[in-house]
């Protein structure tokens, strides 16, 4: 499959079920494959409940950090206030630029044009599908024709495009209606937006502009056009000469950049610095000196404890592998009670914790020693081969 088709498969993953991308083992209509089996018992209703309550209250809790961290990072509290009356103009020059069905009409020109393409993909139809699913080479494959691919595929999936019209009937009309309730918060930051960066004459002749029939026709469309076919097309082909301009210009920007002062570390720091350093950040000085001093530890004794960080990883990797399990199912929102610790023994519970430790404690000690390396390196001559 080209780069190209793998961005716009990134891309579906937004608007797609995840069951349209396997195939599926038995032939059932999507609300049977997204509904509680009958025979589920009241108490994993329940857990299920709570399941998805608590994957709602961590997504909210994850949302919420990162709008403070934007407005940080930005200084939005910070923002000069707009005047009520230029507010007023903003807001309907943005509900001009944002009429209602907006941001839909955008995603189905980014989708709608590629939908059918884009299903049999992942139906089955794809080279790359069909090499998956017989081991046949996909170089084999391509030479096939296109009917006799769509034959093969067939013999899998005989509802093939039954399945894909479904797909398309139930998802979509739920992306629509969720971009709907996109577009007022939307219109609203755009109009605080505007009203900050254009005068009260600006918005007034946008707003004359978008009165008439080609600013109407204009403000309909200058969205959706964003996701037009041709637009990302140029724009996935534009990347290649950017790409190449950074390479080329490689060895040019790396001799400029090396001549830039190397950053400090801790060890680099004098007495004096160091207790100028703690004052400003309102710690112990003693506790500067001991991370010092460890930076400052002979290059046989980080060798040692690099070795030492390694084996504890080693001993660790079934637990990490098991986090990095739990915490992938959690993203898909797909969790398991197994995973929750309250379920576990307290045997269990404690030699994860243990391990646990001993990991977080080598991690520290393996950095701190490769710092000290670092360290150490730039104490010594070097020649560049």
């Amino acid at each position: 499959m080209s780069n190209w088709k793998y961005m716009l498969l990134a891309g579906a993953v937004a608007i797609v079920p995840a069951h349209a991308f396997a195939a599926p083992k038995k032939e059932a209509p999507l609300a049977e494959v997204v509904a509680p089996a009958a025979e589920e018992s009241e108490q994993s209703e329940a857990t299920n409940k709570a399941a998805m309550a608590d994957a709602k209250a961590k997504m909210q809790k994850e949302i919420d950090e990162a709008i403070k961290l934007i407005e940080k990072i930005f200084g939005v509290d910070k923002l000069p206030a707009v005047p009520p009356a230029q507010l007023a103009l903003a807001r309907q020059t943005t509900t001009a630029l944002v009429p209602p069905g907006s941001l839909a009409k955008m995603v189905d020109n980014m989708y709608g044009k590629f939908f059918k393409g884009l299903m049999g993909e992942l139906g089955g139809m794809s080279d790359l599908m069909l090499s998956i699913k017989t081991g046949v080479e996909s170089e084999k494959i391509a030479a096939l024709d296109d009917k006799s691919k769509a034959a093969i595929a067939d013999l899998f999936d005989p509802h093939r495009a039954q399945r894909e019209e479904q797909v398309t009937n139930v998802i979509k009309p739920l992306i629509t209606e969720a971009l709907g309730d996109m577009e007022g918060p939307m219109r609203n930051g755009m109009a605080y937006a505007y009203g900050r960066k254009f005068s009260a004459q600006q918005l007034t002749e946008m707003n004359a502009f978008f009165a008439t029939p080609t600013g109407k026709a204009y403000a309909d469309e200058w969205m959706a056009l964003q996701a037009d076919p041709e637009v990302m097309l140029a724009m996935v082909k534009a990347v290649p000469p950017l790409i190449n301009k950074f390479m080329d210009r490689g060895p040019e920007i790396e001799g400029k950049l090396k001549d830039l002062p190397k950053e400090r570390q801790l060890s680099d720091l004098s007495d004096a610095e160091l207790a100028k350093l703690a004052k400003l950040m309102k710690v112990d000085v003693k506790v500067l000196k001991e991370q010092r001093d460890q930076w400052n530890t002979p290059v046989e004794e980080t060798d040692t404890i690099e070795a030492a960080a390694d084996g504890a990883f080693a001993d660790d990797s079934a637990t990490a592998a098991a986090d990095a399990a739990a915490s992938a199912a959690d993203a898909a929102g797909d969790w398991d009670p197994a995973y929750d610790r309250e379920n576990w023994s307290e045997a269990d519970r404690t030699r994860v914790e243990e391990l646990e430790a001993s990991a977080s404690e080598a991690s520290s000690a393996a950095y701190d020693a490769e710092q000290a390396a670092i360290a150490n390196a730039r104490k010594k001559p070097t020649s560049r081969k």
